[in-house]
């Protein structure tokens, strides 16, 4: 069985940065309840993408 191009697969947009992102592997079983491209998105699902960073240093 010959393996799907890239662009025949399904995508989505992310919900955190906008971002187009194609289904993977992993997603197979939950690919209805993905909404973020990518683990660093997910965490920042509350935050705003352009606050700055809050670091110790001043």
């Amino acid at each position: 069985m010959a393996k799907p191009k890239k662009s025949d697969l399904p995508s989505k947009i992310c919900a955190s940065c906008g971002r187009p992102f194609t289904w993977r592997k992993k997603w197979e079983r939950n690919w209805d309840e993905v909404r973020y491209c990518s683990d660093r998105c997910r965490s920042q699902r509350g935050s705003s993408a352009s606050k700055p960073p809050s670091g110790g240093r001043a």
